[in-house]
């Protein structure tokens, strides 16, 4: 049993919380010079609320439900966001150009050493912008973090990586080639169609289990989390972009290219930090895609949550933008040195 693995005292006992202190301290140090870098850029600090219609509509993302009585007593049901994105996207809509947003977020079914119910993502948004442009935001803020730490590598359970590393970018389809040999564009059509069959055939071929029952998404995921993720951001911060289409979630195709989307995950340590977009703007696309994902929820978790029609309206006037979700305590543990989430969360996990 790791270090990191052992049952811990409560977070308010003193030795405890001395034990956790310089994390913390540093997770301050942290969100100020980050900060300070937004206002620099031109940012505007907003405040997404917690409470929405919808948490989200991602398969394999689960809100909190709660319920909201007016002074009759009538109920309306609502929860607790994902993630501030619904809410920033329609600051878009109305004008705002360059937000950012400390978000407190909330995910049921997670938990461990970098998971926790509730916790802080950082989001923003570039209207106008590219994606390349906000990949180069999340490396300008790596180095935000650690100079404010101040440290000159990211650490976690063991590894180091220096900051000063050359930044390495890989495609999916080049990451699947170069750890799993893996042709995964050969399974997608022009119409972005995939051939769960001949993608199930080079996962048994590369030593990655199959079930029957396997969607392509499926076999997509076992792949990626077996052969795939084990190898990035370890000698350098990693981004992996240009992923399947019918992982695009949120973002937009990318038109060179119509077997995938303008998506892309920063990786160090082997950690995901931050997920980022070139932002969807056709919201009949995005309806379907959140349908499909509602349509896989409930046949995977028996569940489905309801859409937000206010995002929806509010997507036909957003302008081109590119977005960033960071998962803000992730960053402060591997720029601290922490040992787990709780070392950076001033009240611990409940």
């Amino acid at each position: 049993m790791s270090r990191s693995d052992v049952p811990q005292s409560p977070w308010w006992e003193a030795n405890r919380h001395a034990d956790r202190r310089p994390f913390l301290l540093a997770r301050n140090r942290i969100k100020k010079a980050m900060r300070a870098w937004f206002e620099a850029e031109g940012f505007c600090e907003i405040e997404a609320g917690q409470l929405q219609v919808s948490p989200g509509n991602e398969t394999h993302l689960h809100g909190l439900a709660t319920t909201r009585l007016a002074p009759d007593g009538a109920a309306t049901p609502l929860y607790l966001h994902t993630s501030p994105e619904l809410a920033c996207k329609k600051l878009l809509a109305a004008g705002e150009e360059k937000i950012f947003d400390f978000a407190r977020v909330f995910r049921n079914r997670e938990a461990g050493p970098l998971h926790a119910t509730e916790f802080t993502m950082l989001e923003w948004y570039r209207a106008g912008a590219d994606w390349q442009v906000v990949i180069e935001d999340c490396l300008a803020l790596l180095r935000v973090a650690a100079m404010a730490v101040p440290t000159s590598h990211f650490t976690w359970r063991g590894h180091h990586v220096p900051l000063a590393a050359e930044p390495i970018s890989l495609s999916l389809a080049e990451a699947f080639d170069r750890y799993a040999q893996i042709d995964l564009l050969a399974s997608i059509d022009v119409h972005g169609q995939e051939d769960v069959s001949h993608l199930r055939t080079q996962a048994i071929q590369t030593g990655v289990s199959t079930d029957e029952s396997d969607t392509w998404s499926d076999l997509f995921s076992k792949i990626l989390v077996q052969k795939i993720e084990p190898n990035l951001g370890f000698d350098a911060p990693c981004v992996l972009h240009s992923y399947p289409i019918s992982e695009a979630a949120l973002a937009r195709k990318n038109p060179s290219d119509p077997r995938v989307a303008e998506r892309f995950e920063l990786y160090v340590c082997g950690v995901e930090l931050a997920n980022g977009f070139g932002e969807l703007t056709d919201a009949v696309e995005q309806r379907a895609r959140f349908e499909a994902d509602m349509e896989a929820k409930q046949a995977i978790y028996g569940e489905r949550y309801p859409l937000d029609e206010d995002f929806l309206a509010a997507l036909t006037k957003m302008p081109k933008a590119s977005g960033v979700a960071l998962g803000f305590d992730r960053l402060a543990v591997l720029a601290s040195g922490a040992r787990r989430l709780d070392d950076v969360l001033w009240t611990g996990v409940v």
